[in-house]
C-alpha cells in the first residue's frame, strides 16, 4: 500500500475556539474612537440645554398661566389658565394679520437675499482674482457690521430732513421727496426694513454659494456651451443641480432668520414700532412688556417657536440628505 503526503498547497484551517459558557458569544464593545465625537459635543449640548432649555420650559408653562403684575411683583405662583391664552390669540383677527405679514416679509426678504447672493456668486466667477478678493473682503466687512450700526446707517439714508435717498430721488425731474417720511406708509417702511435685513444676510449667502460654485466641473460648462447651450440653460441644467443642496440649506436658514426678525424693526422705529410694523417677534415682545399681558405674549412666542421648528426640521432634513449623498 502506497501512501502519499498531502500537497503543500492545501491550507489547514486554524482550530475554532470554543464558545464561552452559556452558548452565546459576547458582543464586541465599540472602540473608544466612536465615543470621541459624543464626548466632544457633550459640553455644547449641555450648554444649549442649560441656556435655552430651561427658559423654553418656563415660557411654555407661562403660556398656560395667567401672569399679571401682581404675581410678578409679589413673587407668587400665577393661577393656571389652561388653553385660554391660545384661544385668545386664535380668535384674534389681528394675530392672524401679523402671522400673514410675517410670512410675507419672510418670503420677500428670503427671495431677494438669495437672488442677489446668486448674482454676486456668479459675478465672482467672471472677475479677476484680485477683484474677487476685494469682493470677499467687502462681504466679510458687511457681515461683521453690528445690526445696530446698520440700522443707524439706514435711518440716516432715509432721514426726512437730511436723508441721502430723498436728495437723490429729488434730482429726478418730476419727483419731490423733500421732507418725505419713508415710514409714514408701511409699504415704504417695510421696504427699508427689508433692505436692512437683506444687507445683513447677503454676505453669508453669497460666500456660501460662491464656495459651492467651485464644485461645478468647468468641462461640463464648456461641453454644454460647445453643444449650443445658452448661459441661462447652462445655469439651469449644469450649475444649479450641483449647488442645489447648498442653495436649499442657505435658503432654509435665511427663512428661519427672517421669520424671527426683531432687532431691525425695533431699531428702525426707535423702540416704538407702530402696529402696522408688528411681526410675530415684535408682537410677542409688545404684549409681554408694553401691555403687561405676559401670558398672552408667551403664547405668541410659543406659536412662533413652533413655526420656526418647522423650518428647523426642513433644515435638518436637508443636512441629512446632503450627508447621505456624500
Amino acid at each position: 500500500m502506497v501512501t502519499t503526503d498531502p500537497p503543500d498547497s492545501v491550507a489547514v484551517s486554524p482550530p475554532v475556539p470554543p464558545a464561552p459558557a452559556g452558548g452565546t458569544a459576547r458582543r464586541a464593545r465599540p472602540p473608544l474612537s466612536r465615543l470621541i465625537p459624543y464626548v466632544l459635543i457633550a459640553p455644547t449640548v449641555l450648554a444649549l440645554v442649560a441656556v435655552l432649555g430651561y427658559p423654553l420650559i418656563e415660557l411654555v408653562l407661562l403660556s398656560f398661566q395667567d401672569m399679571t403684575r401682581r404675581e410678578l411683583f409679589a413673587g407668587t405662583e400665577p393661577p393656571w389658565a389652561g388653553l385660554r391664552q391660545y384661544r385668545t390669540i386664535a380668535t384674534d383677527g389681528f394675530f392672524w394679520t401679523v402671522v400673514g405679514r410675517t410670512a410675507l416679509f419672510t418670503t420677500v426678504a428670503t427671495v431677494l437675499t438669495m437672488a442677489l447672493a446668486m448674482g454676486v456668486a456668479l459675478l465672482g466667477r467672471r472677475v479677476s482674482s484680485w477683484v474677487r478678493l476685494l469682493m470677499a473682503g467687502v462681504l466679510v466687512a458687511v457681515w461683521a457690521m453690528p445690526v445696530m450700526v446698520a440700522a443707524a446707517v439706514f435711518r440716516w439714508l432715509v432721514d426726512a430732513d437730511y436723508g441721502v435717498m430723498n436728495w437723490l430721488l429729488g434730482l429726478v425731474p418730476g419727483l419731490d421727496f423733500s421732507k418725505h417720511n419713508w415710514f409714514e406708509n408701511p409699504w415704504q417702511g417695510f421696504t427699508v426694513v427689508v433692505a436692512v435685513v437683506v444687507w445683513g444676510s447677503l454676505p453669508f449667502a453669497a460666500i456660501t454659494l460662491q464656495a459651492a460654485l467651485t464644485q461645478v466641473p468647468p468641462e461640463l460648462e464648456e461641453a454644454a456651451t460647445v453643444d449650443g447651450a445658452t448661459r441661462p440653460q447652462v445655469l439651469r441644467h449644469i450649475i444649479f443641480p450641483v449647488i442645489k443642496p447648498a442653495f436649499v440649506v442657505v435658503t432654509t436658514l435665511n427663512a428661519i432668520w427672517n421669520f424671527g426678525v426683531f432687532n431691525q424693526i425695533w431699531l428702525m422705529r426707535t423702540g416704538q414700532p407702530e402696529k402696522e410694523y408688528y411681526l410675530l417677534g415684535v408682537y410677542s415682545f409688545i404684549e409681554s412688556f408694553a401691555v403687561n399681558r405676559y401670558s398672552t405674549g408667551a403664547a405668541i412666542a410659543v406659536v412662533t417657536v413652533l413655526l420656526l421648528l418647522v423650518g428647523a426640521v426642513v433644515y435638518v432634513r436637508q443636512l441629512v440628505r446632503m450627508g447621505e449623498a456624500e
